[in-house]
């Protein structure tokens, strides 16, 4: 990730900072001195800057500024969606325009809030990542420094806020990461090896199980997906103890099938190769505990990630086989493409043993969450409302925004079977619904929140990658499990009581 930092800098000396390019947000009610606080003046004057609607005036080698580039955007109240695509857009052009370093003006706001705080530093770190793990010749952004330049009183205030960010978009980039890996180098037993890494930088825990312990804890289910794959499975154990050891934790349970063919229900070729992202449930596992690790919240937190491929060899599961979960329940897999539910249901009845605060996995589940929600949404599930809400919450502050699905009963009555206890899928009406149906039967024992992030893990097309969510969503969740007091902090320069900005969908 490039260098981001934070300085207290007023208008006058962020004007004045050495770098190659600027930009600076301009709330409507501007004022200061000197040729540049003229400048911007006279460009509200004008119009030639719209004082609000986030669009750009760009400048070159203008009066009264230190650098050659200038973005000026005028700015009134602006949300975290706003600074989030203020960034993202000078970031593209600076790095457009080869610049080596890079300065954003906050200091100019009337106020500053944490949300957008993390979100120009979100937005930073997103669009200066580059995959080159399998590249002959590695790509990098010009921009490699960018300073976020605040009042003093900001950075005294947000300095808490500016941590949690930093260590998001790290959590982030690493879910990047090994989503972007093809499956021949992020197999389940480079999972494995990524979550000891993690725990060793991080001082937690890991244990990592293969076929022996897995199946002398009765997983079935899991086992039948991983059968017909040359490589072996990996259940992966992380925990986070940041409270004394009798707090119930939170429990995180990522899907990790690294590559997914549908085994012997095979998936049509075109876009199969974006099956390498089934596994970015895990790969958000592992980002959300690195990002935890840096911020040390008082809380315990454990991540279960259930690691395999799934492929039609001679020996996989067929459509019709019947298997037993750990949980002691039958399943008749009619469907061996809907094989993440089936590796869920195992690590669910797993989590039982934590007593757990609340579970809430996180998979690319289903196609049907697509058509429900496009790419803007991930699908949320949850069996009580206070989860609901905090999950909705959670991804509201990230701008990795989330939106609560139905549990009716009824929606379970195509699950039913006549020679196992469940099948493991429906008709295709309600796909999405009836898969969270499914994997309820075995998360009876704790609150429990699912994440289908079958729409927003990845972006196909020439924008193809993987996009780190939900990492920020999973951060602020426990954030807020754990109280954290910097979810408060808001700075203004004015006595005014400061002014809670909704976030936009």
């Amino acid at each position: 990730m490039i260098n981001i930092d934070l300085k207290p800098l007023d208008f006058a000396a962020t004007a004045a900072m050495p770098a190659d390019a600027l930009l600076l947000l301009v709330p409507a009610g501007f004022a200061g001195t000197g040729d540049a606080a003229a400048l911007v003046q006279s460009a509200l004057k004008s119009g030639d800057l719209p004082a609000k609607g986030n669009k750009a005036l760009a400048l070159y080698k203008p009066k009264g500024f230190a650098q050659k580039r200038v973005w000026l955007v005028g700015v009134d109240a602006p949300s975290p969606k706003d600074v989030r695509a203020s960034v993202a857009g000078a970031v593209a052009a600076a790095r457009q325009a080869g610049a080596k370093t890079l300065v954003i003006g906050l200091s100019a706001l009337d106020q500053l809030d944490p949300a957008q705080l993390e979100a120009a530093v979100a937005s930073a770190a997103d669009s200066t990542y580059t995959y080159n793990h399998t590249k002959a010749k590695a790509e990098v952004s010009s921009v490699q420094n960018l300073t976020l330049a605040l009042t003093a009183d900001a950075v005294a205030q947000l300095k808490d806020a500016f941590a949690v960010a930093l260590a998001t978009a790290k959590g982030v980039e690493i879910a990047k990461e090994w989503g972007n890996r093809p499956g021949n180098y992020a197999t389940p037993t480079h999972l494995g090896d990524a979550a000891k890494a993690i725990a060793k930088k991080g001082k937690l825990k890991c244990e990592v199980m293969g076929l022996a312990q897995v199946k002398k804890l009765g997983m079935g289910s899991f086992m039948a997906v991983a059968q017909g794959s040359a490589q072996p499975l990996k259940f992966i154990v992380l925990q986070y103890s940041g409270a004394q050891p009798k707090d119930a934790p939170i429990v995180l349970v990522g899907k990790g099938i690294t590559f997914d063919t549908g085994g012997i229900s095979l998936k049509p070729g075109a876009e199969m190769d974006e099956m390498k992202y089934d596994m970015c449930g895990a790969a958000s596992v592992l980002g959300t505990f690195a990002a935890l690790a840096e911020i040390k919240p008082k809380i315990n937190v454990v991540g279960l990630i259930v690691a395999c491929e799934n492929m039609p060899d001679a020996g996989a599961v067929k459509p019709g086989d019947v298997v037993t979960s750990m949980s002691g329940q039958t399943i008749e897999i009619l469907n061996t493409d809907a094989e993440g539910r089936l590796v869920l249901c195992d690590a669910l009845t797993y989590a039982e043993r934590f007593k757990p605060k609340a579970v809430v996995d996180i998979a690319t589940l289903t196609g049907a969450c697509v058509i429900a929600l496009g790419g803007v949404r991930s699908g949320m599930y949850a069996t009580t409302d206070a989860l609901a809400a905090e999950l909705q919450s959670a991804g509201e502050r990230a701008q990795d925004l989330c939106w609560r699905m139905p549990l009716d009963d009824d929606y379970a009555e195509g699950l039913k079977s006549n020679f196992a206890d469940v099948a493991n899928i429906a008709g295709r009406a309600g796909g999405s619904i009836t898969a969270a149906k499914f994997l309820q039967r075995f998360a009876s024992k704790f609150d429990w929140g699912h994440l289908d992030i079958a729409g927003t893990a990845w972006k196909g097309g020439a924008a193809k990658g993987a996009t780190g969510r939900p990492v920020g969503l999973l951060v602020q969740f426990v954030l807020a499990k754990a109280n954290a007091p910097l979810q408060k902090a808001v700075v203004a320069k004015k006595a005014a009581a400061p002014k809670k900005v909704a976030a936009k969908a």
